[in-house]
């Protein structure tokens, strides 16, 4: 008995963990505040949302009345044609705004790494649409493209590119590119100031080397540059990603989702499902359905972020 007793490792392995518990206690109270915090802000509407989820709410918001319905508000939303065409508008609303918004975050990296006359200049305008409220820049480029009293569409009569000012915001087919346009103007510094920074890792005596070698200049950028970009170009991307699926302001406050829904995408019918219509339970199934593709996205971010640390491993 006293034989398996002492050969028995679990005990010992519980007592231990319970041991560096105690030990550390101190450690956990310290961080106990922030977890009740992101308890109580975090994973408790969370789970609200996925409760309601489950359920038919009234429209006079008397949340005691709501009826138990299951997976039917999933299946209402995923069925329904205007889940498909906001779906495709969020895909090219997303995927336009990441990938033009990195290429020209690239090349206005690239072109500021060099040593210029008024680089530093050229550098704090070019991060100003970053820095200015999102609002704000929504009103100003409403304005821009306003179609009796917008500058754009008088410069373009003016010059004569059109015969009369272009209907930008109140089109069906000019609205989402519009749209597109504006974000693209607010997002690329984000990506430029990301990729300066990863310029900064590339060893120059690896691009000294390489034009010693005959190299010319694309060479040099895809076979010694570019692989050091990966890393953050990846996190750069899916930061994008993410801000673009939950990009609200801009496309809220110039078109409101309009005209007739061409510019509506997963965020704007949530809001409009939520706070306009009172459909509580479709608005929550709905963020649920963003919920689970954001947090995709997340784990992809994570991945990235660790990939050196596990090569190191």
């Amino acid at each position: 008995m006293s034989i398996a007793t002492e050969l028995a490792p679990a005990p010992g392995r519980r007592v231990g963990l319970m041991q560096r518990v105690v030990n550390h206690r101190a450690d956990y109270l310290y961080v106990l505040p922030a977890l009740a915090v992101m308890m109580i802000v975090i994973a408790y509407p969370v789970y609200y949302t996925l409760e309601l989820s489950l359920f038919k709410t009234p429209a006079n918001l008397q949340m005691k009345d709501k009826v138990y319905v299951g997976l039917d508000n999933y299946v209402t939303i995923l069925t329904s044609q205007s889940f498909r065409d906001v779906t495709v508008n969020t895909l090219i609303w997303t995927i336009s705004s990441t990938l033009i918004s990195f290429l020209l975050g690239l090349c206005a990296a690239l072109a500021l790494h060099r040593e210029f006359a008024g680089r530093g200049v050229l550098r704090a305008v070019l991060l100003v649409p970053y820095v200015v409220s999102a609002v704000a820049a929504s009103y100003v480029w409403k304005w821009l493209y306003h179609s009796d009293f917008g500058v754009i569409g008088a410069l373009s009569v003016q010059f004569g590119f059109t015969d009369r000012p272009i209907n930008f915001l109140d089109n069906l087919y000019t609205v989402l590119p519009s749209l597109i346009v504006v974000n693209i103007w607010r997002e690329f510094s984000f990506a430029m100031i990301m990729l300066m920074a990863g310029l900064q890792t590339v060893p120059d005596q690896l691009l000294r080397a390489a034009q010693v070698d005959g190299a010319n200049t694309w060479q040099r950028f895809w076979h010694v540059t570019f692989p050091h970009l990966k890393g953050v170009s990846m996190v750069t991307l899916l930061l994008l990603m993410v801000a673009n699926f939950n990009s609200f302001i801009i496309p809220w406050v110039m078109t409101g989702g309009g005209p007739a829904g061409a510019s509506d995408i997963w965020i704007t019918q949530i809001y409009q499902l939520a706070f306009g219509r009172q459909r509580w339970g479709l608005a929550s199934a709905y963020a649920v359905i963003l919920f689970v593709v954001l947090m995709t996205l997340g784990y992809f971010y994570v991945k990235a972020l660790t990939r050196g640390d596990e090569a190191r491993a």
